[in-house]
């Protein structure tokens, strides 16, 4: 490696539904590229903002500068061993993520293959998306999952907003009400309150309630019910809920994944690959979800680069049947050189081209970052 460089992207940054929202102007991804002596460059995504990422690169950068840019593993290890001491799961773990997709990236460009191959073979040529939404007041919830339907999506995720933040329990059944009727009845529909936000105002007790609640319109799963650091609320409420619980978006590096998914925490875990620790830990945790019983469907509220991963780790793990997809950012729509393409059932193709498999485009990235070139030479 010869130097790594961060763009942060800002200008069209999508709502989150927080309760501090985020504005169009704030930065909470980037685009990583890791350039080579050879002329290769790999591109991975950060979720966090840009500044903070071209800090880390600053600190990280005695570490990286002359590894060998085909060992993904080995030098993603080394970057958290050496400093683990400066905030083990902070910043730096977000921007090793983003160092690590490219690395596998460049891995792929290097042997021709992609990443799932790298990974160990494909079990699947194409996966099914989810199209994640925010929350809206009913009306509005209706109208927006049908645009969504329209557009050929099968399956979605609704989320954030005024859900339990309303403190109005009808509100919230409404809303879900609202969404399973624009979706269908065959649609998959899964529900996520988002109690990772900032003074989430609920407890286990609400959680309980509303899932019974969401059995009653066949959602597939709860996702992020109570606070993520409560495990034991966690616990009961996985044991007592007739709806899968999903969790641990928030949790990085493989180390954390552990009590959680060895005491029976959650159905469904959610690494976030461009948080987590990048591909070399994501594929860890899925593995050892798989082999406990728990399914893998990664979080990826984040870019096309983001998914782009997310994909290949989907055509990688035996049942690994579902990716997260944005409704409507441009930081996934919008950066691509060939943009994600739905077919006819509402799936997407899994790229089978060396790395990752899609390619930026330089004039689209231009749109939000002010130096996009440092991606591309």
């Amino acid at each position: 490696m010869t130097r790594i460089e961060a763009a942060p992207l800002f200008g069209e940054s999508p709502k989150g539904g927080w309760s501090a929202e985020i504005r169009p102007e704030d930065s909470i991804h980037a685009l990583i590229a890791v350039h080579t002596d050879q002329g290769l460059i790999g591109h991975g995504s950060v979720f966090t903002d840009g500044r903070l990422v071209q800090a880390g690169l600053k600190v990280l950068e005695p570490l990286f500068l002359g590894a060998d840019a085909l060992s993904p593993d080995f030098v993603s290890e080394k970057l958290h061993q050496n400093t683990f001491w400066m905030g083990r799961g902070g910043t730096l773990t977000h921007v090793i993520s983003g160092i690590d997709i490219a690395l596998w990236d460049i891995l792929g460009q290097a042997t021709g293959l992609s990443v799932g191959r790298l990974l160990g073979g494909r079990y699947r040529e194409r996966v099914q998306p989810y199209c994640s939404l925010l929350m809206e007041e009913p009306d509005a919830m209706r109208d927006v999952v049908a645009s969504y339907r329209d557009k050929g999506f099968s399956a979605f995720k609704i989320g954030w907003g005024p859900f339990g933040r309303a403190l109005d329990v009808k509100l919230d059944e409404a809303i879900v009400r609202a969404a399973r009727e624009a979706a269908g009845e065959r649609a998959k529909l899964f529900v996520d309150a988002g109690a990772s936000d900032a003074l989430w105002p609920h407890g286990l007790k609400w959680a309980k309630r509303t899932a019974e609640m969401l059995a009653d319109y066949e959602v597939g799963w709860f996702e992020e019910p109570v606070r993520p650091d409560a495990i034991d609320d966690y616990r009961e409420l996985r044991r007592s809920s007739p709806v899968p619980i999903a969790g641990c978006e928030v949790l990085t590096r493989r180390q954390s994944f552990i009590p959680w998914l060895t005491t029976g925490a959650v159905d469904i875990v959610q690494p976030d690959v461009t948080k987590v620790g990048g591909i070399s830990e994501q594929r860890r945790i899925a593995w050892m979800a798989y082999d406990l019983g728990i399914r893998y469907v990664g979080h990826g509220w984040n870019t096309a680069l983001g998914l782009a991963a997310d994909l290949q780790m989907a055509s990688a793990f035996p049942d690994a049947d579902l990716v997260e997809f944005i409704g409507g950012s441009p930081y996934v729509d919008g950066i691509l050189a060939e943009p994600f393409d739905l077919d006819g059932e509402g799936w997407l193709t899994i790229p089978d081209r060396p790395g990752l498999g899609l390619r930026l485009d330089r004039d689209k990235v231009a749109r939000y970052t002010p130096d996009p070139d440092a991606l591309f030479r």
